[in-house]
């Protein structure tokens, strides 16, 4: 389905004769391929709208645009550019050149290019673009309840559906009439019309014909080696203003106005419209950003509840009034946490840092770890069902068995030798010749690549935890509290010693990833895959790989390791060997639950602080200085062309980057949200910023991207798939063996004293006694590390473990106790997870991929499509026997032209 078409208006066809190509006889800088005079000197460009989109003679619409500058290169270039053009004339492409002389910085010159119908019709037929063949007559029943309710979310109609609904057919230009095509200068839209010229730029070549050499084609190289500097599609008007033309459509306008300011965060998004002046690829991707947005407003608000809770429970915790107290708290005396440098503590000195923790490791984290595994399905299978809804709307329905062909990249192409049958279609298509050892040569190459910067993030967080293990001890002697009295007793060295780390960890993380991404794409290319497809899905696999090691590491060590392999004191373990002096690390005296919010809450706020401000003010900057000279000029002197070349130019990766982000993001609050229940609204705020930042710069800082076909978010979807189901298994580990919640019910129905449930006693049930005699020298604090309450009287120190005290016939060895609270925390993760598992497999059975509503639309339009056809077929055969029954034959005026289909999986 399709919506619009444009203007009313009939135009003939443009017919050529076989033997002059466009252009042919007009070689000069400036080409005008069927205007009989000659192009003026110089133009007045006063004359001229800033907005304007038309070559001079006002009728043919720029639809790409090529810039190049003159150097010292400049002859080798020249002859390219030549060579160039004048097959991009061959395959029936127009050509008007904006001299330097008449350019902003007087070096520049802009080659305009302008595809006509001929042209069109050629490759919509080649590329089975669809157009309408009828309107659409299936009533949309859909009903919101309590619609009214969401009126001032609404955007007007004419900005939510900007052309009407149509059935539609892939293009055949044998069977024109067959479709409704009232002008034909407005039949196909700019997006593909820029679509179609591009297919043609990246596949001409600038090679001489009595020179093959298939390396030399396509604009990419071109761009690649400098012989033209940019090439891009124009934006339609000023992105604050309408354009002065009255038959512009001025969408960028309508874009800006209705979508990319930040004030209308609230508003819905103008889809159709973005598809429309963008293409799917990038409309895809704003429905699904702004889908995940909207889905993370429920997460977000049952996580506030959570939150809520922990907050209003603060003072009702037995246990944390117990380590609070100094009676009982303040008397309880903690072993050293280091070697030498930290010396003993009282237990009521962590009493901040409990509070803190309950805030986040309390009951309610159970229930929210949970409700995010059902939520993360409800969310994948509802996107399935309004990609379905998209899919068919946007006519992509069929797109990926009739596109897949026809998606070859240039670069697969130039690489082709041979040709072999296609098993599906039984046509001959170009393959690449490459042997068993050449394929797995390259492969090897490729993942042993990935495999080593992967052990250089894993080397990099075995320096961070060298780093922490190295500066906790200095910290502790520093911040005592007896010398630094107010902030010691707001920070704890464990506490200075994650977020320090943190940081460090978040440098590291940013560096890493500047360089991988290179490195990612260089290997890709090695690959040579064959489609665009394929290549996208290659690069992500590898950098998302790489970006799940590199952010979430630092996370999985605090999660699953910290303070899970200490020993004890007399045995304590140690990170590479005894002599290293490097105790593990333990725990902050709070848990490991708070430290491990801290580093999420550093590395996903930090992330997204930095990545708004590297998509928003960079590019910001980066235009107001290229155009600050401009600025100055007339307006009536500064083209279209030219406000769009000093803009950001939107890279084939552009769209790529904003996945990884958002996934990475997912990976956040799925992942590690059972440690901070906030993820989610953090994550909604960033995501209502990033839907309008995204917007806002790709409509005013960046030109204008080449449209692209995309029936879905492509490899993404399956990532989402494995994170979700891996965050389960994370968030049940997470509570069992990070948050203290099994071990406290543990105690409360299996050793709390009295016939009453209680919590009293915990505390000390839950810490273990040791000899201070028995401490070895090499552990011992030094006596200048001792507080002043300390003195001999003080035989033995606490530590958290279930081990039996000094004297009992198992000293020193895990109590029974620490069994049965290791087999319920066992017990917990298989229970959560089947139960998780079982409630998402059920959902996504239940919850159908396509609605019925669509189903019934897409069988409806495949099967008018037959109709019409067969019907369209019949009378065109009932014409053939009228008109040779009159024996009326008709001679050709003129004969039909042949252009050059540059498409190497057609040839």
């Amino acid at each position: 389905m399709i919506r619009g078409i444009g203007k009313s208006g009939e135009e003939t066809l443009i017919e050529m004769s076989e033997t002059g190509s466009p252009g042919e006889e007009n070689n000069g800088l400036y080409r005008h391929s069927d205007s009989g005079s000659p192009p003026p000197d110089k133009v007045d460009k006063h004359l001229q709208s800033k907005d304007s989109v038309y070559f001079r003679d006002g009728l043919r619409r720029i639809d790409f645009i090529l810039s190049y500058v003159e150097d010292k290169d400049g002859e080798r270039k020249q002859e390219r550019r030549k060579i160039f053009e004048t097959n991009l004339e061959k395959a029936g492409l127009q050509l008007e050149l904006e001299d330097k002389q008449e350019s902003e910085d007087g070096k520049t010159y802009f080659l305009k290019i302008h595809a006509p119908w001929e042209v069109l019709a050629t490759y919509a037929d080649v590329l089975k673009i669809k157009v309408p063949f009828k309107v659409n007559d299936v009533p949309d029943n859909r009903e919101v309840p309590a619609s009214w309710l969401f009126t001032p979310l609404r955007l007007p109609d004419n900005v939510m559906h900007p052309e009407p609904d149509y059935f539609t057919s892939p293009f055949d230009k044998s069977k024109i009439d067959f479709f409704l095509i009232e002008d034909k200068e407005t039949f196909f839209p700019p997006s593909t019309r820029n679509r179609i010229v591009y297919y043609i730029l990246s596949r001409c070549p600038y090679n001489k014909d009595d020179k093959l050499n298939k390396d030399k084609r396509g604009i990419k190289r071109l761009l690649n080696n400098g012989t033209y500097t940019s090439g891009f599609p124009l934006h339609d008007c000023r992105y604050w203003t309408r354009s002065r033309d009255p038959s512009c459509e001025s969408e960028r306008f309508s874009l800006y106005r209705h979508w990319a300011r930040f004030l209308r965060f609230y508003k819905e998004q103008p889809l159709n419209l973005i598809r429309r002046y963008y293409g799917e690829k990038i409309g895809i991707y704003f429905a699904w950003l702004g889908f995940y947005t909207e889905m993370l407003f429920y997460a977000a608000v049952v996580g506030l509840a959570c939150f809520i809770y922990g907050v209003a429970t603060y003072h009702d915790v037995v246990w944390t009034e117990e380590i609070c107290d100094e009676n009982i708290g303040g008397k309880i005396i903690m072993c050293p946490l280091c070697d030498k440098k930290c010396s003993f503590w009282k237990l009521n000195s962590t009493c901040n840092s409990t509070w803190q923790s309950h805030l986040f490791d309390n009951t309610a984290t159970v229930f929210f770890a949970i409700f995010m595994g059902i939520w993360v399905t409800l969310f994948l299978e509802f996107w399935k069902r309004r990609q379905a809804r998209l899919e068919y709307e946007w006519d992509l329905v069929d797109f990926e068995e009739e596109q897949q062909r026809l998606q070859l990249r240039p670069e697969y192409e130039t690489k082709c030798t041979s040709k072999r049958l296609n098993r599906v279609t039984q046509e001959m298509e170009w393959t690449l010749d490459q042997t068993l050892a050449d394929l797995v040569g390259t492969v090897f190459l490729c993942w042993t690549t990935v495999v080593l910067w992967i052990s250089l993030i894993i080397a990099s967080i075995i320096g961070v935890i060298a780093y922490r293990l190295a500066v906790f001890a200095a910290l502790a002697s520093i911040m005592d509290t007896n010398k630094l009295e107010v902030v010691g007793s707001l920070i704890t060295p464990q506490l200075a010693t994650s977020v320090t780390a943190s940081c460090i960890n978040f440098v590291i993380i940013m560096v890493l990833n500047f360089l991988y991404e290179r490195v990612a794409i260089w290997i890709t290319d090695m690959e040579i895959p064959k489609t665009h497809v394929e290549y996208e899905n290659k690069l992500t696999v590898k950098m998302f790989l790489f970006q799940f090691v590199n952010y979430y590491s630092s996370c999985f060590y605090v999660a699953f390791f910290k303070g899970k392999f200490v020993g004890y004191p007399g045995k304590y373990a140690y990170m590479f060997n005894e002599g290293s002096g490097l105790r593990n690390e333990e725990c902050d005296p709070g848990g490991c639950l708070i430290e491990l919010t801290t580093q999420l809450v550093i590395v996903m706020a930090g992330k997204q602080v930095w990545g708004n401000i590297q998509e928003a003010l960079v590019p910001w900057l980066q235009n107001w200085w290229k155009s600050r000279s401009a600025r100055s000029h007339p307006e009536s002197l500064y083209s279209r062309w030219e406000q769009d070349y000093d803009l950001q130019n939107f890279s084939q990766f552009g769209l790529f980057y904003e996945y990884l982000e958002m996934v990475i993001q997912f990976g956040f609050i799925t992942l590690f949200v059972a440690s901070f229940p906030l993820a989610p609204l953090l994550a909604l705020m960033n995501n209502i910023l990033e839907v309008r930042v995204d917007a806002w710069k790709l409509t005013t800082q960046f030109r204008r991207p080449v449209a692209a076909k995309a029936h879905s978010i492509g490899a993404w979807d399956e990532i989402l798939n494995m994170v979700a189901i891996f965050s389960v298994v994370t968030n049940a580990f997470i509570v069992a063996f990070t948050s203290d919640m099994i071990p406290r019910l543990v105690y409360l129905y299996a050793y709390h004293p009295g016939t009453e449930l209680t919590m009293k006693g915990y505390i000390n049930n839950s810490l273990s006694v040791f000899n201070i005699s028995e401490i070895p020298d090499k552990n011992s604090p030094e006596a200048t590390e001792h507080p002043s309450w300390f003195n001999s009287n003080i035989t033995t120190c606490r530590y958290r473990d279930y081990r039996y005290p000094p004297g009992h016939e198992y000293e020193y060895s895990h109590t029974m106790q620490f069994w049965h609270i290791l087999a319920a925390k066992m017990a917990f993760i298989i229970i959560m997870e089947h139960v998780v598992f079982v409630v998402k497999f059920f959902v996504a059975w239940i919850i159908p991929d396509v609605p019925s509503d669509v189903k019934a639309r897409v069988k409806r339009e495949r099967y008018l499509i037959q109709e019409y056809l067969h019907n369209y077929e019949v009378e065109k055969l009932k014409l053939q026997l009228i008109q040779n029954g009159s024996q009326c034959i008709c001679p050709e005026t003129a004969s039909a032209v042949k252009h050059e289909v540059l498409s190497g999986c057609l040839t």
